[in-house]
């Protein structure tokens, strides 16, 4: 894969976040996935990453989503492996349909303001969504330490009503799988100011902090769930 190519799947911090796309990619049997979904898209990052494998793919937001992602796919001449289609993801209008589900950093946003029923929803009408045996790729922002915490609300603007959650929590949301794997990542990578800050200090992250560290100052959680 090009530098070029992964920046488009992974758009920010590239380097900390495409942990996740390496562990997805050597862990899911490709022969056996025909079609997928994308929650959260905006520019459609891992729709592409979907259609390049030849899978059709929903690439979905909750509104004008091919505005924003189309011009991404058209790039790399894989529109026709691409749909696109409104989904607020606390109400996924299939059902037994998809054999993956993928999302990156979206629990957060839709738990705005400590509502953590509605992101503990987005999983059970994930699981609903899901073909018997489907799979969950799931990569999403952590509460991380306290110092994460504290700079968030200082310098992000919505670092304040975002709800991270726990990895506790996660367990949580997925416990109506029948298996599943987390993973975390990312100590430093999200303090950079530039990307190249960010891949600097992932690399930090990646030779010495992330196996030193506990997994509950880190700010990243990947896995795969399955149905």
């Amino acid at each position: 894969m090009t530098e070029e190519l992964k920046k488009d799947i992974i758009q920010w911090d590239i380097n900390s976040w495409s942990k996740a796309l390496a562990y997805w990619e050597k862990s899911i049997d490709w022969t056996t996935v025909n079609n997928g979904l994308e929650l959260g898209g905006r520019q459609g990052g891992l729709s592409l990453w979907l259609a390049l494998k030849g899978k059709q793919v929903i690439c979905s937001d909750l509104k004008d989503v091919k505005n924003t992602a189309e011009k991404l796919h058209l790039k790399y001449n894989v529109s026709s492996f691409v749909q696109y289609q409104d989904i607020d993801a606390t109400k996924i209008p299939y059902e037994n349909h998809f054999d993956i589900i993928t999302f990156k950093s979206i629990i957060g946003g839709i738990g705005s303001n400590d509502n953590y029923k509605i992101q503990q929803k987005v999983f059970k009408e994930i699981y609903k969504a899901l073909k018997p045996g489907g799979q969950l790729l799931f990569a999403e922002n952590l509460i991380a330490s306290p110092l994460h915490q504290k700079l968030r609300k200082s310098f992000v603007n919505w670092g304040s009503t975002w709800r991270y959650l726990s990895i506790k929590e996660i367990n949580e949301c997925l416990r109506d799988f029948s298996s599943y794997e987390i993973k975390s990542t990312g100590i430093l990578g999200t303090l950079g100011r530039n990307e190249n800050q960010r891949n600097f200090l992932s690399s930090i992250d990646e030779i010495l902090l992330n196996n030193i560290c506990p997994d509950k100052w880190k700010y990243i959680a990947y896995g795969i769930a399955t149905k």
